[in-house]
């Protein structure tokens, strides 16, 4: 990846070398998890993962999630999956209620996502993904993703109007670097996919900091 958003594109090699701080797994089952809560960590801004419950990819025969660790503040609801950097769309993300609702939907094979209100999703290692166009597609060859945070909604079946789709909001719907688009358009579970990391950049102080006027220039 390069250094363009502030991205670092933790995926694979640097997540699953990192260790959860004060944590000795004692049994190969337990370097397995911690690895994967390690990975999780990696997903989110580190003041949301830090005490965020961590749920595996795959879910328990009665369809509930299974907890690698639960959360450690009762006041932080949002909750991490490790992904698993050997197959395409199962990418490390840090969702709150909403949003991991909308994924545990996809998860399903749910016709329709089912938060019913809009939620955030940040996937800050990157992720790979099957399409562009079908949440649910499962067998198309990988598309790479570069980090970025996800605003999805919920889909209102009877009422197009409420529907946002690339067209109405005026931004892309093909997948870039840089940016913004809508994955999914025109589908139940369209949504805005913005590239890079939300927390990038320095924060503006009037008596710390001064505006500077930057250019880039590129290859004619």
């Amino acid at each position: 990846m390069s250094g363009k958003d502030g991205a670092t594109g933790n995926f694979a090699y640097n997540a699953i070398a990192s260790w959860p701080r004060g944590e000795t797994p004692k049994t190969t089952d337990d370097e397995v998890v911690a690895c994967k809560i390690a990975r999780a960590m990696l997903s989110g801004p580190p003041h949301i993962t830090k005490d965020a419950a961590v749920i595996d990819d795959t879910l328990q025969p009665d369809g509930s999630p299974l907890y690698l660790r639960h959360r450690t503040d009762p006041n932080n609801n949002w909750t991490l999956m490790p992904g698993n950097e050997n197959k395409v769309g199962m990418a490390p993300m840090c969702a709150d209620p909403h949003g991991i609702r909308w994924a545990m939907s996809i998860m399903m094979d749910k016709t329709y996502p089912e938060n019913t209100e809009p939620g955030i999703i940040y996937m800050l290692c990157g992720a790979t993904q099957h399409s562009n166009a079908d949440a649910l597609d499962k067998t198309s060859p990988g598309i790479p993703i570069g980090p970025h945070w996800m605003i999805v909604w919920p889909y209102d079946q009877k009422n197009s109007e409420k529907n946002f789709t690339a067209t109405r909001i005026g931004i892309p719907s093909t997948v870039r670097d840089a940016g913004a688009w809508q994955m999914f358009d025109n589908t139940p579970y369209a949504y805005t996919h913005i590239c890079g990391n939300p927390w990038v950049g320095s924060e503006y102080n009037p008596d710390k900091t001064k505006p500077v006027w930057t250019m880039q220039h590129q290859p004619s």
